[in-house]
């Protein structure tokens, strides 16, 4: 089922950006069941936490530019709030393959660090009332939590309240 574990030798993109501006963060690792029907809630399910603090990156499109929106697992993101954050008239999600092809990463592993080419950011504001945040490290099965505000640092994010429960 895998658990928490500190992973050694599993630097990714995002591991080295962390590493190089000097950031502590932890790394968690579990067996991805690729039969999941949410990589982020299976994250938070298999990692024993909660899924209010494991974020999801989504790439978006803004009409013909992309950005990175940061949600709870648990949630949807509001592509109208997201847009007018973004300063947008529209948005949708990104094709997988664009969004791949932009970060270097695959889908269900995107990290919102270390981007191969990075877009501008948004991240929802309940954000700000963690103590640890934990997003994708860059790679299916690989969480890395970190201050959630050397996270919004780290890629710029701006804060809104983007995100609406699932229904």
């Amino acid at each position: 089922m895998g658990g928490r574990s500190r992973t050694a030798g599993s630097a990714t993109p995002a591991t080295r950006a962390l590493d190089a501006e000097k950031i502590p963060y932890e790394t968690l690792s579990y067996t991805h069941d690729h039969d999941a029907p949410s990589y982020g809630l299976e994250a938070a399910h298999k990692l024993g936490l909660p899924p209010e603090c494991v974020y999801k990156t989504l790439m978006v499109d803004l009409g013909g530019r992309l950005g990175v929106a940061m949600v709870p697992v648990a949630y949807n993101l509001d592509l109208k709030k997201f847009a007018a954050l973004m300063g947008a008239r529209k948005a949708t999600m990104a094709h997988r393959a664009e969004a791949e092809r932009r970060t270097g990463y695959v889908v269900g592993g995107i990290s919102p660090l270390g981007q191969r080419h990075p877009s501008p950011a948004g991240i929802d504001a309940a954000a700000e009332l963690l103590d640890t945040i934990y997003v994708s490290g860059g790679r299916r099965g690989f969480q890395i939590g970190l201050s959630p505000f050397d996270l919004i640092r780290m890629t710029h994010a701006l804060t809104a309240p983007i995100s609406v429960l699932k229904s």
